[in-house]
């Protein structure tokens, strides 16, 4: 059984749509055609010098040094990912697995992840390491663009033909997002998820199907069920098979850390052996979990169907 922790980061905790986020950013990939598609690339000890070192000679290329053991690495990548397409060509994002590819980890001194570096003109010249919302990434890489502009204006030999005639013309914002929904972000900034549960019920009055709004619901009701709670005095409890709340934290913690299948797998075993209340308590509790993650999430499809196999 795995150990269960609380996660650090308040964002994290309650951002379980970064996996929704990451299906949304391949899709926007696709939809865009080859320039997008181009701005986001895998790499591996193999192609690192091509993919990274000269590429940068012509554009910055942002190091994602991700890790699938990483909670934080799955909610960073999805933001990465649409912060640097929306930058239409001006920069590349390469994908490095550092499981898959421990030589340029090595190699670069990655201590921990997610560890992210900008690397141009073949050198590592800015990044950070700890888990930052979107308009956070979104300011260091306004930065970042802001730096490399100086340096073709004090080296316009550097710029690349493509790049010349100035930037090219920023992409559609698209629809604008709803107030409550803006509302509940800033609650959720500000540490007020009382503030951030309401705008949610708002939203969900309004439009019923807003899966946002029910992911954010269910993600605010995860943090407010276990603020008080302490991971270690979970993980004793878990030794008394009859203590019905202790699994029901435990899958909660599990959920917040991104242990999404390992949550969902606790519960279906706690409806097998349970009947009655009980088990009509844990299935309801399994849905509200459901409730945190998208509608094609390759574990909630899983999850379903194994708590429809464990009722019927």
């Amino acid at each position: 059984m795995a150990d269960i922790s609380r996660p650090g980061s308040l964002y994290g905790a309650v951002d379980l749509g970064a996996r929704k986020q990451a299906f949304e950013a391949q899709s926007r990939r696709e939809a865009a055609g080859p320039q997008a598609a181009a701005s986001v690339v895998d790499v591996t000890d193999e192609t690192f010098t091509t993919e990274v070192i000269d590429r940068s000679m012509s554009v910055p290329v942002i190091l994602d040094l991700w890790s699938p053991r990483a909670p934080g690495s799955a909610q960073l990548s999805p933001i990465l990912e649409k912060v640097v397409t929306d930058l239409g060509g001006r920069a590349t994002l390469a994908k490095v697995n550092v499981d898959a590819s421990p030589q340029v980890a090595q190699a670069l001194r990655v201590q921990a992840v997610p560890t992210v570096l900008a690397i141009f003109q073949g050198q590592a010249v800015t990044g950070f390491q700890q888990v930052l919302p979107e308009p956070e990434v979104r300011r260091w890489l306004d930065e970042l663009m802001g730096a490399v502009e100086q340096f073709y204006e004090a080296n316009p030999d550097a710029r690349p033909p493509a790049s010349e005639g100035g930037a090219s013309e920023p992409e559609s914002q698209g629809p604008p997002v709803d107030p409550d929904l803006a509302a509940a972000e800033q609650a959720i900034d500000e540490g007020d998820l009382d503030a951030a549960e309401a705008a949610y019920e708002r939203l969900l009055v309004r439009s019923p199907g807003d899966e946002d709004a029910r992911m954010g619901l269910a993600g605010v009701g995860l943090i407010k069920r276990t603020a008080t709670v302490d991971p270690a005095d979970v993980q004793r409890r878990l030794q008394d098979p009859a203590d019905l709340e202790a699994q029901l934290l435990a899958a909660d913690l599990e959920m917040l850390s991104g242990n999404v299948e390992e949550a969902f797998d606790r519960l279906v075993g706690v409806v097998k052996r349970t009947s009655g209340d009980e088990r009509d308590t844990v299935r309801k509790h399994l849905l509200s979990l459901f409730d945190a993650l998208p509608a094609d999430d390759p574990a909630l499809v899983k999850g379903r169907r194994a708590l429809s196999s464990a009722l019927f």
